[in-house]
């Protein structure tokens, strides 16, 4: 039978639109009689209804090509699957449920926001919803809030973020046998559902930037070191100038004037590396209220290469972090785990790349000895 083709129930041939209307062995189009079925998504394709099935359920367990041949059967014939009865069926809701972070609304956190986007992008390349849920106003319990969810069976899991030492979600999501997800390590003993990024092998390649280009003093910002990432870049940075020989100082405190301290000092910094690119923005403050300049006296690193970046004056070089990759990792655990599948004994960590812009040039001759 000819591509693009089906036969009509009185056994004649017709053609399929794109839009999935069907022309009559005449040409002339007229509508569908009523919405299309499994079963001719099936004839159409070649396959059985079961194959159909588990290509828009699960559609790992389908050949590419036979994968391939289903979705475009769907497409052509304008198929839509009734999602209310399969999740009926099924017991499945379709749905993961994100612990939002707390945030300002006014002063929004710049990365979790893109990680959102990508988080909702994964989720619905595999026919799943993303709800967005908090504790309730005036009260600071996660554990209340996922348990109002969970016992309303409005998700199928749960992805948590900003994982701290000895989070407390984490022991009460795995008692209550709930699947989930991290963004963020979890600690020894606990289930190692977890996707994140080598943050101190990605401060060891800024480091390494900033030595190729003849800076031996480097001063670093950072931010609250009970936060393991912070933490494990601070780690990461300290322990690859030790190896290459670098003299590195850290300011007093995550602030303007911690940085005009040691830009004041008669040893003063040629770089500054900052655990964030918000943390680079007080960098840039302070070099500029010494009457020197970023990218020209002073190399400014950031962490996140959030859109800010692109924006400065010099740009921020900066790590990025590959949140479609993380957020995709997170959903394809978290379905594993939904599908009953083999839970996987370690997290996955994932590299970052730096992103090299005007802020980091090479240091002059009289910064460098």
């Amino acid at each position: 039978m000819p591509e693009g083709t089906r036969l009509t129930p009185e056994g004649t041939r017709a053609r399929l639109t794109p839009e999935g209307a069907r022309l009559t062995p005449e040409g002339a189009r007229r509508p569908r009689r009523g919405a299309t079925t499994i079963e001719e998504v099936a004839r159409a394709a070649g396959v059985s209804r079961q194959t159909v099935s588990n290509a828009l359920n699960a559609p790992h367990r389908v050949r590419p090509d036979t994968l391939e041949r289903v979705t475009t059967a769907i497409r052509e014939l304008g198929y839509q699957p009734d999602q209310s009865a399969r999740s009926l069926r099924s017991g499945a809701r379709r749905t993961i449920g994100y612990l939002a972070p707390v945030d300002d609304p006014f002063d929004p956190n710049p990365l979790m926001a893109g990680f959102l986007e990508a988080l909702v992008d994964a989720a619905g390349a595999h026919g799943q919803r993303v709800l967005l849920f908090r504790p309730a106003p005036g009260t600071a319990d996660p554990l209340a809030a996922i348990d109002e969810l969970v016992a309303a069976r409005q998700v199928d899991g749960l992805v948590l973020a900003d994982v701290l030492r000895d989070d407390p979600r984490i022991g009460h999501v795995a008692r209550a046998g709930v699947p989930f997800t991290t963004f963020g390590r979890t600690g020894p003993g606990e289930p190692q559902h977890w996707v994140d990024v080598a943050n101190g092998p990605a401060m060891a390649a800024v480091v390494r930037h900033l030595a190729e280009r003849g800076h031996r003093r480097i001063g670093y910002v950072g931010g609250a070191e009970d936060l393991p990432w912070m933490a494990d870049r601070r780690t990461g940075l300290l322990a690859e100038a030790r190896r290459l020989g670098l003299t590195t100082v850290t300011a007093v405190r995550p602030d303007v004037a911690a940085v005009r301290e040691l830009l004041a000092g008669p040893d003063r910094p040629t770089a500054f590396a900052a655990g964030s690119d918000l943390l680079a923005l007080d960098v840039y403050e302070a070099v500029r209220a010494e009457g020197l300049a970023v990218g020209r006296d002073v190399a400014v690193t950031g962490f996140h290469d959030t859109p800010l970046c692109r924006h400065l004056h010099p740009p921020l070089t900066s790590v990025r972090l590959p949140l479609r990759a993380i957020a995709g990792a997170l959903v394809e655990r978290l379905l594993g785990q939904v599908r009953g599948e083999a839970v996987p004994a370690a997290g996955v960590e994932l590299p970052t790349e730096l992103v090299v812009r005007a802020s980091s040039p090479a240091s002059s001759p009289g910064l460098c000895s």
